[in-house]
């Protein structure tokens, strides 16, 4: 039965991941929002409509939406059914962002050059930190009942979280509802981009959206002793990690209609100082 339930969670919750992102943060804002599946639907449209290309376009402009496509269902199939280590996690986000990154160099305006550059610096201060949280999460480490383990695993959490919130470009990083100081990274690299192009490079984008609050989930439930000790079932172990990736969308949405981005100067600062932090989470985690 658990594995029914991930075939059902490998289908719909990368839609509905994004899809509660977007209603919360209407609701924040004061208004109804689409429904839920507007992203399937949106997605079903545009794979019918062919792309219309720019007369710059190349091989990477007709192959980066594959490229894209197939190494977000390689992420979300390794987070989904765990087929092999979780340290390729940040090769696999390495390589979808290489292709969006390639399509918006090759067939983009100097638009799309802004938001590569600043995807690319993103990539290279995020992911050392991905790597470490990767590391403890391989790691048989299980926080104990008591007050102290559990606040530094909430700490590490917390931290991890802001990584989540680099990788997907959302406050204070970057704020999706303003185009003040060129801002929106991962839309403007696919304002040339259209068709199923632009399905298949949403889709890709849903698929890392989905991974990423999967596996901090994960993260969040496997090594904690209550809930090993208390739920053995791993029925039950699946639909609370699926659960606790759709709260965790609600609570982006929710964080996204009530904050801010900051200055672009600020962010080698803030995930620089979290790298620190989580350096040395991880080591009193490990020695406590």
């Amino acid at each position: 039965m658990d594995t029914l339930i991930r075939v059902i969670s490998f289908l719909l919750l990368p839609f509905l991941c994004g899809g509660i992102v977007q209603k919360i943060r209407a609701y924040g804002q004061g208004r109804r929002g689409a429904p839920v599946l507007q992203i399937l639907y949106d997605t079903i449209r545009m794979i019918r409509k062919y792309p219309i290309d720019g007369p710059f376009s190349g091989f990477f402009t007709e192959s980066a939406a594959i490229f894209a496509f197939t190494f977000g269902v390689a992420l979300w199939s390794l987070i989904t059914f765990e087929w092999a280590s979780l340290l390729l996690v940040p090769f696999l986000i390495g390589m979808i962002r290489f292709a969006t990154v390639s399509y918006a160099v090759e067939n983009g305006t100097s638009f799309g050059g802004m938001g590569a550059a600043r995807e690319t610096l993103l990539y290279v201060l995020a992911e050392p930190i991905l790597i470490l949280v990767l590391v403890v999460f391989e790691s048989n480490l299980v926080f104990q009942a008591n007050f102290a383990n559990l606040s530094f695993g909430i700490l590490f959490f917390l931290g991890a979280l802001l990584i989540v919130l680099s990788d997907l470009a959302k406050p204070p990083f970057d704020d999706p509802r303003t185009h003040l100081e060129l801002t929106m990274v991962h839309e403007a690299m696919l304002l040339e981009a259209s068709g199923r192009t632009r399905a298949l490079f949403e889709l890709a984008h849903q698929l890392k959206t989905a991974s990423l609050l999967l596996l901090l989930t994960k993260l969040g439930l496997e090594h904690i002793e209550i809930f090993l000790n208390l739920i053995s079932s791993p029925l039950i172990r699946e639909l609370t990690a699926t659960g606790g990736a759709l709260f965790l969308s609600a609570l982006i949405g929710y964080w996204e209609s009530n904050s801010t981005r900051r200055k672009w100067v600020w962010i080698p600062e803030l995930l620089g100082l979290n790298f620190i932090f989580m350096l040395i989470l991880g080591i009193l985690l490990k020695l406590g």
